[in-house]
C-alpha cells in the first residue's frame, strides 16, 4: 500500500480507527512526522489532538539499545533487566536521564505553546505515527501513556514491518496498521511524499485543532421552486467547501447512511446542506422519485440559495435517483459544482446530461449490487469529465455490511478534497 502524503495517510487511518469514536478517545501524535497522520485521525474520531513527547534512554556505550524511556509529568519506565546486564551505575542512569529530560522539556514547550497537557487518566488514548520502522519509540511512546493512567493503549500507524507490530503489540492493548509489508527498508519507501514535518506545522497544527470552535448545524428552509423545503445546513468553522446531498427514491435528509457521510465529511472540515428534494405530498406519488428533470431543477435552485450563505466552494453527493439529479444539475454551464460523488446512484437515469458534464465524478457502487453496477458501468462510459468508479467488495445496494459505509465516507472525503478548488469558483 502506497500513501500520497501524510495528509492520505492520515484519512485512511482515521477511518480504519472510527470504531473508536463512542469511547470518547484522546489522539497523540508523535512528533513531528505522526502529527499531520494523528491531525486527521483526530477530525475523524471527533477527538482531542495532542502529543505524547518521549525521549528514550540509552546505554551509553550502545546508544540503540534503549533501558527505558520518559515523558512528561515526571513519567519514566526503566527496564531493570537491560540496567542490570550492561551493568549500568544509578550514575549512569541519572547522566543519562538528566539529558534527555533536558531535550524532553525543550521540545514539549515548543510544541505546547504554553497549553495544559491532555489529561490521559482513565481515557482510551490512541497513539499515532507516520510508520513504525523498530518499534523501540512506538513501544516507549505506548508504556509511557499507560504509565500516565491511560486505560486503554491503541497503537497506529499507516505502515509497519510484521516484527515492529509484534514488539509493539507486546505493550499496547492493539496495535492498529494499514499495511504490514514483510519487504520492509524505511518508512519513507511507502509513501510518494515523505518530506520533513517542520516544527512549525505541528505547532501549527496542534493549535488550529485546539482553537477550532465546534461544528453546529442549523435548520433552514430552502427555498426552490417557489417551496420552502426543509433542511440542515452544518458550516465547520472556515468550511473548505460545502457538499450538497441529494437523496434517492424514498429518502429524505433523514437517511441514515446519508447522515453518517454528512458526519464524516463534516469531521473532515467540509460543511454539508441535507434537504428534502421533495415535499411530504410530493413522496406519496412514487412517479415524482423518478422525475430527474423537477429533482435537477430544485437542486440547482438549492445550490442557488445556498451561494446567498457561503461562498465556499461547492459538490454534490448523490444517492440512488439524487445521483442522476446530481449529474443532470452539474453539466449546466453556470454550475458552479467542482466534483460529484454517487453512492449506488442511478447516473443513468441522466441521459443525454452525462456527455456535458465538467465536474469531477466519483461512482461508489457495491459489487453485489449486480444491476446497478452494470447501470453505472454503462454510465461512466458516456461521461467526458475525470471519472472514477470504485466497487466496494462484498457490499450491496445500501451498504449495511459492517466497514462499507465508512469506506463509501473516506472515498468521498479523499475525492472532494483532493478537488477542492484554490478558491471560490462563482
Amino acid at each position: 500500500m502506497l500513501f500520497t502524503d501524510r495528509d492520505d495517510a492520515g484519512r485512511r487511518l482515521g477511518t480504519a480507527l472510527r470504531k473508536y469514536a463512542a469511547d470518547g478517545p484522546v489522539v497523540l501524535g508523535l512528533p513531528r512526522g505522526g502529527v499531520p497522520v494523528a491531525f486527521h485521525v483526530a477530525h475523524a474520531l471527533g477527538a482531542p489532538l495532542d502529543v505524547i513527547v518521549v525521549r528514550k534512554l540509552g546505554v551509553p556505550y550502545q546508544p540503540e539499545l534503549a533501558f527505558g524511556a520518559i515523558g512528561e509529568g515526571g513519567v519514566r519506565v526503566i527496564s531493570d533487566d537491560i540496567v542490570r546486564r550492561g551493568r549500568l551505575s544509578p550514575q549512569d542512569v541519572a547522566g543519562v536521564e538528566q539529558r534527555e529530560q533536558s531535550e524532553l522539556t525543550r521540545r514539549a514547550a515548543r510544541y505546547r505553546a504554553g497549553r495544559p497537557q491532555q489529561d490521559l487518566h482513565g481515557r482510551t488514548v490512541i497513539v499515532v505515527d507516520d510508520g513504525i520502522a523498530t518499534g523501540a519509540t512506538a513501544a516507549a511512546a505506548c508504556q509511557v501513556v499507560r504509565a500516565q493512567g491511560a486505560a486503554r493503549v491503541v497503537m497506529a500507524a499507516p505502515v509497519a514491518p510484521p516484527d515492529a507490530v509484534a514488539r509493539v503489540g507486546a505493550v499496547a492493548d492493539e496495535v492498529v496498521c494499514l499495511s504490514t509489508p514483510a519487504a520492509f527498508s524505511a518508512v519513507g519507501q511507502w509513501y510518494r511524499d515523505f518530506s520533513q514535518t517542520p516544527d512549525e506545522e505541528v505547532v501549527a497544527l496542534l493549535a488550529q485543532t485546539v482553537r477550532q470552535p465546534p461544528t453546529t448545524t442549523e435548520e433552514v428552509a430552502v427555498t426552490a421552486a417557489g417551496l420552502r423545503l426543509a433542511g440542515d445546513l452544518t458550516l465547520p468553522p472556515a468550511a473548505r467547501s460545502v457538499v450538497v446531498f441529494a437523496h434517492g427514491s424514498g429518502s429524505s435528509r433523514h437517511s441514515p447512511r446519508n447522515r453518517q457521510v454528512a458526519t464524516a465529511l463534516n469531521r473532515a472540515g467540509l460543511g454539508t446542506l441535507l434537504f428534502d428534494l421533495l415535499t411530504p405530498a410530493e413522496e406519496a406519488d412514487r412517479a415524482n422519485v423518478f422525475d430527474i428533470g423537477t429533482l435537477t431543477a430544485r437542486l440547482s435552485e438549492a445550490t442557488t440559495w445556498l451561494g446567498t450563505r457561503t461562498a465556499a466552494p461547492v459538490a454534490y453527493f448523490g444517492a440512488s435517483t439524487g445521483a442522476a439529479a446530481a449529474l443532470a444539475a452539474a453539466a449546466a454551464p453556470e454550475s458552479p459544482v467542482y466534483a460529484v460523488v454517487s453512492r449506488g446512484g442511478r447516473p443513468d437515469l441522466a441521459g443525454a446530461h452525462l456527455a456535458s458534464v465538467r465536474a469531477p465524478t466519483l461512482l461508489v457502487v457495491g459489487s453485489q449490487d449486480s444491476l446497478v453496477l452494470d447501470l453505472n458501468r454503462e454510465a461512466q462510459s458516456r461521461l467526458r469529465c475525470e471519472n472514477r468508479l470504485e466497487i466496494i467488495e462484498g457490499a450491496t445496494h445500501l451498504f449495511e455490511e459492517p466497514g462499507a459505509l465508512q469506506q463509501v465516507s473516506a472515498l468521498a472525503e479523499h475525492w472532494f478534497t483532493a478537488h477542492q478548488p484554490e478558491s471560490p469558483v462563482r
